[in-house]
C-alpha cells in the first residue's frame, strides 16, 4: 500500500509540475497575446470579454484534472487498504492450507478443495470412496463435518447414539457446508445407526427403552432424521446385532420397512462376525448393503466375512483403520518405502491399498484439515485411474506387511 501511495504522490508532483511549465497554461498565455496583437483594433470592451471567456475555459479544465488526478489517487489507496486487509485477516492455517495445497500439487497429489464429487455419480460409476466417520467428536462435531465437506468429503457416517456420536451435530455440520458451498441434498451420502439399548449410554437414550423393539427403532430414525435435517437417509444401519437372532430380524424388519416407504435408501450390519451377518443375509427379504466393522489383526481382518462381502456385492466398510494397524504402518520401512514412491504417507497408502481392492470402504475419522485434504486426494487419484498397485503381488506384499492372512 505505501508503494501505491508514493506513485500517487510522485504522479502529484509530476503533474504539478506540468501545469506550471508549458505544458498546459504557458501555451495559452502565449495564444492569447498573439490573438491580442491580430485583434488590436477591436474594441477594449469585446477584448475583455473575450480574454475572460478563455481564461474561465482554461480555469475549468485545469480543476476537471485536478479532480480526476485526486479521484485516481483516493481508488489507489482504497486498493491498497483493501488488499493489506486481506492478507492481514488471513488466518496463519489458512496460508499453511495453501502452502500445503501447492507442496501436494507439486507431489502430483489433487487436494480435492476445488473438485468434489457427487455421492450419487460416485456409486453410480462404481468408483472407490471413503467415508467420514464421526465418532468420538462430542461437541466439535459439527465443526469438523463442515470442515470435511469443504474438503471434498460427501459420504458421511453416524450414529443415533449420544454415548459416542454427536448425531446433531453431524447434522449441524453437514448442512451448514452444503449451504456455504451451494451443493444440495442429494449430492450427500448419509448414514445412521440404530444402536439397540446395550450400546446406549442409560443416562441418555434416544427412544424409550421400555417401549416394544419396533416402537424403538421407529423413534430412532425420527429423531435421527430430525437431527440430520433430512428427510430420508442413504442408508440405516444396525449398530449391533442383538442378544438373539429373533430379535435382530425384530429390529430388521422394521427397518426394511423404512426401506418400502422410502425413508430410508439402504440398510446394512456393523459389529457382527460372518456367521451373524451370513444368517441375517439368508433370513432377510430386503438383503443387507453393508457390513461395517473394525478392521483389524485381532480378527483375522475379517477375512471370510470380507470375502461374503465381495462375492455378493456388499459394501464391507472399515473402521478403526489406521489405529489398530498403526504399529507397521508407523514402523515398516517397506511400507514407508512405498508410500514415498508415489508421493503418499503410509497412511494414505493404506485408504489406497483398501480402495484398490474394490469392494473395501474405509472411513477416515481425521480432525486435521490437511489429513481431510491428503485422503480426499487419494480417492479422486484413484477415481482418476490412477494406479497404485499394478499386481496381485504388490497387493499381496502390501497385505503381509499388515499380517493380513488373505486379500
Amino acid at each position: 500500500m505505501l508503494v501505491l501511495i508514493n506513485v500517487s504522490l510522485l504522479c502529484a508532483a509530476q503533474r504539478r509540475s506540468f501545469f506550471s511549465s508549458t505544458g498546459i497554461l504557458k501555451p495559452v498565455v502565449h495564444m492569447n497575446h498573439t490573438r491580442q496583437r491580430k485583434k488590436s483594433t477591436c474594441g477594449s470592451e469585446d477584448l475583455q470579454q473575450r480574454k475572460a471567456l478563455k481564461d474561465a475555459n482554461i480555469s475549468f479544465k485545469a480543476n476537471k484534472f485536478l479532480v480526476m488526478h485526486h479521484t485516481h489517487i483516493l481508488t489507489l489507496i482504497l486498493i491498497g487498504v483493501f488488499v493489506s486487509l486481506y492478507f492481514f485477516f488471513l488466518s496463519s492455517e489458512e496460508q499453511m492450507l495453501r502452502a500445503s495445497a501447492v507442496v501436494s500439487h507439486r507431489s502430483g497429489l489433487t487436494t480435492g478443495l476445488a473438485s468434489a464429487h457427487s455421492a450419487q455419480r460416485i456409486i453410480k460409476s462404481n468408483k472407490p470412496f471413503l467415508v467420514y466417520g464421526t465418532a468420538w467428536k462430542k461437541e466439535r462435531t459439527a465443526e469438523f463435518v463442515n470442515q470435511a465437506v469443504h474438503a471434498g468429503f460427501r459420504f458421511i457416517d453416524t450414529a443415533c447414539q449420544p454415548r459416542h456420536y454427536n448425531e446433531t451435530g453431524v447434522g449441524e455440520g453437514w448442512s451448514s457446508a452444503a449451504s456455504e458451498l451451494n451443493i444440495p441434498r442429494e449430492e450427500f451420502y448419509l448414514q445412521t445407526k440404530f444402536t439397540p439399548f446395550s450400546g446406549q449410554d442409560p443416562n441418555n437414550i434416544p427412544y424409550n427403552p421400555e417401549s416394544p423393539l419396533e416402537e424403538q427403532v421407529r423413534t430412532s430414525l425420527t429423531v435421527s432424521l430430525t437431527n440430520l435435517k433430512t428427510d430420508y437417509l442413504d442408508c440405516l444401519v444396525l449398530h449391533s446385532p442383538l442378544n438373539t437372532m429373533e430379535e435382530t430380524m425384530q429390529v430388521w424388519r422394521v427397518m426394511e420397512s423404512f426401506v418400502d416407504e422410502g425413508k430410508v435408501h439402504r440398510i446394512g450390519l456393523s459389529n457382527s462376525n460372518y456367521l451373524q451377518f451370513s444368517t441375517l443375509y439368508e433370513m432377510a427379504r430386503i438383503k443387507p448393503s453393508v457390513a461395517q466393522n473394525r478392521f483389524h489383526a485381532e480378527t483375522g481382518f475379517d477375512t471370510k466375512l470380507r470375502h461374503f462381502c465381495r462375492d455378493n456385492g456388499i459394501w464391507y466398510q472399515s473402521f478403526w483403520t489406521l489405529t489398530a494397524n498403526r504399529v507397521a504402518l508407523g514402523h515398516n520401512p517397506e511400507i514407508q518405502k512405498m508410500a514415498e514412491a508415489h508421493g503418499l504417507t503410509p497412511q494414505t497408502l493404506m485408504f489406497a491399498f483398501l480402495m484398490s481392492t474394490g469392494y473395501i470402504t474405509p472411513l477416515s475419522g481425521t480432525t486435521s484439515k490437511q489429513h481431510m485434504a491428503e485422503d480426499v486426494a487419494i480417492m479422486e487419484r484413484i477415481q482418476g485411474g490412477e494406479v497404485f498397485f499394478h499386481t496381485m503381488g504388490e497387493m499381496r506384499q502390501f497385505s503381509t506387511f499388515l499380517g493380513m492372512p488373505e486379500l
